[in-house]
């Protein structure tokens, strides 16, 4: 009976053993390498790769060589060798390789800069070979990642013929951590940086964390909060950041890191952080040329000031580019640069938040240095589910515009939504400025092509925590992904990074990847239905900015309370920016401001960001601003109802750890649709006095039920970077 029962009990181990070998809990991202299930396809691929070789002893090279033989040999089941020639992929710099010389123009790769590359098919003697090649190691190995991206996505192979290099020079992640590794709107756990461990300690997790960056593109990270702190600065955390420098160095990864404007006085001991005054400026330049004794391809500053509290050079009377510029100069010896966010505004300017960015930086264009890059946020207030473009992009054409868009869903429904962003960036970076004419979109902006700029750069705001997998919600991955991919290459379509994020991520089962592929292309606009329809923006808890609370309107400030934005009342709702308003309107070039100054030919989604709509106008569905209003809330909540019929179909396609984590969620996201539709219709109905339609669900809670909510539970600490 004993041995029976301990029999018993082996087995059971042994099948629980197995479920957790093949469990999936998100960790791999999209580049899982998993064998290939198509068998005519892996027949395919094994016939065509047997072998690698790759030029070079670096250490990104050896990187290279790794990851295309783990990759080939995971995804292809069998044994790649390593032969000093002949080998079906050679891969390598041009530089390495006379073979390679002979195949590749220098004129082509003239084209493709320090980081692009190029994949060819070259017929040699019966079979193909391929040759993955560049001007640089890291080009070979964002080369190699492309190439296995193509296997991962089950693409053909056959004649290749592929010439890639970034639209973005800089390309990268602004981590709002905390040195005590709180994250500020953070929503996947604790900051991954361990500072009590290093240097001597380097988690695994940093050197996968630099690989998947390296993988979509990504050529930088900031490591610390905008919200700085100038303890970073000092020695004893430079020996950490060098250490996590070198870490990420072979893969093509620069650490860049925020800049307290007062750390002379903090750090320093100055009196005075005055950016005109000599010992402060010195101060700067002893402190960035140590800075690059441990670092020494250190990237430079990101820089947030006076904004918000944080200090700046409007302390001593001085401007942005004064600011700047000191920074600057320290840094152009070393090549570094400066990433100057324009998300300024002041609580002692009772003119329209929505302007004060401009207004502060339009005056300083053509003052700062070749080396100073504004950092922009996509639009003109805080993230919102959806904003016209940013007033800035196109505004300044001696200096150049850098994008900031949020990964982290500060204002996207947290860790609990999916909501698949690249449409949202897609929004913003195909809208036309029209500052020279039509066709001048932002991306023409940001990409420096505009105005021909030798800087250019996109950040995301990072999402990426210590979760198990990275981003909390499994979908957030795709955010990170598409930012990556985004940021590389503008032109490339949501639809497109979409489908390759799912089949990297979960399967290339079409069964599979139709479907949810559905579900994220409308995942973004199903939100801003049942959160912030028909232009409606900043109605989200105040401070945790979770949930709905459109009445607040005590806040610290006129500009934190969401009353300050809907305006509602009993004539009707929305701010009025129009020449009849605050005028932001006129921030834009002529055609964009006619559009939105004209209620007939403002964009329906942007109605109520410029003006202020009687509740009964008829809207061009034939239905009253109210009523539509009222629809699109609903929209929004049936939206994510289908949402959850169509993944509950999808059983068995996937493993049953994310299935059923996504379930979850979405029910949770079904709820907080429905508490968003709720209360914000409660709410307004006091204003319209109008009925809600008998054939939309009605709010089963009071609005002082609403009202009376409290989340101390909900995380990324408050403030508002």
């Amino acid at each position: 009976m004993i041995i029976g029962i301990k029999r018993l009990f082996l087995i059971v181990f042994a099948i629980s053993l197995v479920g957790t070998l093949q469990a999936e809990d998100g960790y791999r991202l999209w580049l899982r390498y998993d064998q290939i299930k198509n068998v005519q396809l892996l027949q395919q691929y094994r016939a065509a790769i047997s072998s690698i070789q790759i030029l070079g002893t670096t250490p990104t090279s050896v990187i290279s060589k790794e990851e295309l033989i783990n990759g080939l040999e995971s995804l292809l089941g069998k044994n790649i060798s390593v032969p000093n020639n002949g080998a079906s992929i050679l891969a390598g710099t041009a530089a390495n390789s006379a073979l390679i010389r002979g195949a590749i123009s220098q004129d082509d790769l003239s084209k493709i800069g320090k980081e692009g590359f190029i994949i060819r098919s070259l017929k040699a003697t019966q079979k193909n070979r391929f040759i993955i090649t560049a001007n640089t190691d890291i080009g070979v190995l964002y080369g190699v990642f492309h190439f296995l991206r193509l296997l991962q996505t089950n693409q053909s192979i056959q004649q290749l013929s592929i010439t890639s290099s970034p639209k973005i020079k800089t390309r990268i992640l602004n981590h709002w951590d905390n040195l005590n590794r709180t994250v500020e709107r953070g929503y996947a756990g604790i900051s991954i940086w361990d500072w009590q461990k290093l240097p001597e300690y380097i988690d695994q997790r940093y050197i996968d964390y630099a690989r998947a960056n390296a993988s979509i593109g990504i050529n930088g990270t900031v490591l610390t909060n905008v919200n700085a702190n100038a303890l970073i600065l000092t020695n004893n955390y430079l020996e950490k950041v060098a250490a996590l420098a070198n870490t990420f160095r072979p893969y093509g990864l620069k650490v860049y890191l925020t800049a307290r404007f007062s750390a002379p006085i903090e750090i320093g001991k100055l009196k005075t952080a005055d950016p005109l005054d000599t010992e402060v400026r010195e101060w700067w330049k002893k402190k960035i040329d140590s800075i690059y004794t441990y670092i020494p391809d250190f990237g430079g500053f990101l820089v947030k000031a006076n904004s918000e509290g944080q200090p700046g050079p409007q302390n001593y009377g001085r401007d942005h580019a004064d600011g700047a510029n000191m920074l600057a100069d320290a840094l152009a010896p070393h090549n570094g640069i400066v990433m100057w966010r324009a998300f300024v505004y002041s609580n002692e300017t009772p003119e329209d938040r929505f302007k004060q960015a401009y207004k502060e930086f339009k005056p300083l264009d053509g003052r700062f240095r070749n080396n100073v890059l504004v950092q922009v946020k996509n639009g003109p207030i805080d993230f919102q589910p959806r904003e016209p473009f940013h007033p800035l992009f196109g505004a300044m054409p001696k200096t150049p515009i850098m994008m900031e868009f949020q990964v982290t869903q500060e204002y996207l429904g947290q860790s609990t939504n999916l909501v698949y962003q690249a449409p949202l960036f897609k929004e913003c970076l195909e809208a036309d400025t029209y500052v020279k004419g039509a066709g001048s979109t932002v991306a023409k902006v940001i990409d420096g092509s505009l105005e021909n700029h030798e800087y250019s750069g996109m950040a995301g705001v990072a999402n990426i925590g210590s979760d198990r997998n990275w981003t909390g919600h499994p979908f957030a991955q795709s955010n990170w992904y598409a930012l990556g991919r985004l940021a590389w290459d503008n032109t490339l379509s949501s639809s497109q990074i979409a489908d390759e994020w799912i089949r990297q991520s979960f399967t290339n089962d079409i069964k599979f990847v139709e479907p949810v592929k559905k579900i994220m292309l409308g995942s973004r606009e199903a939100m801003v239905n049942y959160m912030t329809p028909i232009g409606l923006h900043h109605i989200m808890g105040t401070s945790h900015h979770y949930g709905p609370a459109p009445w607040v309107s005590n806040a610290g400030r006129a500009d934190w309370n969401p009353v300050y934005y809907h305006r509602a009342d009993s004539t009707g709702i929305g701010f009025d920016r129009t020449s009849k308003g605050s005028n932001a309107v006129s921030q834009y070039a002529p055609e964009i401001a006619r559009m939105f100054e004209n209620i007939s030919t403002c964009p329906e989604e942007y109605l109520l960001w410029f003006h202020h709509v009687p509740w009964n106008y008829k809207m061009k569905s034939g239905r009253t601003l109210w009523n539509e209003l009222c629809y699109k809330y609903n929209q929004g909540v049936d939206s994510i109802r289908g949402m959850q019929k169509t993944w509950n179909k999808l059983e068995g396609f996937i493993d049953n750890e994310r299935f059923n984590q996504v379930k979850m969620l979405l029910k949770i996201q079904e709820k907080e649709a429905v508490w968003w539709r709720n209360a914000c219709l409660s709410y307004f109905q006091t204003f319209s006095r109008l009925p809600i339609p008998v054939k939309n669900e009605q709010p089963d809670r009071s609005l002082e039920y609403y009202k009376a909510l409290r989340f101390p539970f909900s995380p990324g600490i408050g403030g508002n970077p």
